[in-house]
């Protein structure tokens, strides 16, 4: 299932984009980040960077996170957690005995200590997420048990079946069912605007009994689809098609009805770009 205009927080003047069938579930709280509603100059006009990036003024950033979570979370009592991302397939579980309320899982200035691209949890009170900048957000909930994932999947975590590993930690860990599971593939860049390398196809190739259909030749180049590689992704791993939606939104070209960019792009904006987040957690 596609979501071709996503629901918009109307707490504050900062925009989230969250799943509409999602609100059912007075427990959850969950949202993508745009670039609007923040106070970063450094990439153009006053934009919501939530990225510790080297361009931008850490205050600022700080400042941002701020408005995000207070957008988020209307209690503003959630407590997030990260991971310093590094392309691959693994996850992290946040247990009790972790102390993450209590900030042990991240430094003084809120930067994340753990490393990894998955995050997965039951705690109340505790808000994952994970950044991106072209990369595809996948956000996943067991509504039976009250568990939820985050994981970042540029394709290199594609390809190390990131979202895959996610589900099946989920499993292990508390006992989650796929058929009990809702999913999202946020916000990043489509194929419209992701041209790459024959060597990537072939990594693809190695991995995917699909891995032809996610590809295309084009006199750009060759296009690969990371929402369609994640959406099958996330039903082989048992998840329900129609508990999967996809917000349709090219991070690289999508634009405000003022003709700004909506997101932050690496490759729309030539490497120098900020950073969204995507979040999910149990608040009850």
């Amino acid at each position: 299932m596609k979501i071709s205009d996503s629901s918009s927080s109307s707490r504050s003047t900062v925009p989230v984009l969250t799943v509409p069938a999602w609100g059912e579930y007075p427990w959850l709280v969950h949202g993508f980040s745009t670039r609007a509603g923040g106070v970063s100059s450094v990439y153009g006009g006053n934009t919501l960077n939530l990225g510790w990036t080297k361009e931008d003024d850490p205050a600022l950033v700080a400042e941002n996170r701020r408005r995000f979570l207070n957008a988020v979370d209307e209690d503003g009592e959630a407590v997030l957690v990260g991971v310093r991302q590094i392309h691959s397939g693994v996850v992290k579980v946040i247990r009790e005995g972790d102390k993450a309320r209590e900030g042990r899982l991240q430094t003084p200035e809120g930067k994340a200590v753990l490393e990894g691209d998955g995050l997965i949890t039951n705690l109340p009170g505790v808000l994952l997420g994970v950044g991106t900048a072209d990369c595809v957000p996948v956000l996943v909930v067991d509504v039976a048990r009250r568990v939820v994932g985050a994981f970042h999947a540029g394709w290199r975590g594609t390809v190390a079946r990131i979202a895959e590993h996610g589900i099946a930690a989920m499993s292990a860990e508390f006992g989650s069912r796929a058929e009990d599971m809702v999913a999202a593939v946020g916000p990043s860049i489509g194929a419209c605007c992701y041209t790459v390398g024959e060597e990537v196809r072939l990594d693809f190739g190695c991995q995917f009994s699909y891995a032809t259909e996610l590809f295309r030749e084009e006199a750009a180049g060759i296009r690969l689809d990371l929402w369609e590689a994640n959406r099958r992704q996330l039903i082989d791993a048992g998840v329900d098609p129609k508990r999967i939606w996809t917000v349709s939104d090219c991070t690289a070209c999508s634009r405000e009805t003022d003709r700004g960019l909506r997101y932050f792009s690496h490759r729309g904006e030539k490497g120098v770009a900020g950073r969204m987040l995507n979040v999910v957690g149990v608040v009850a």
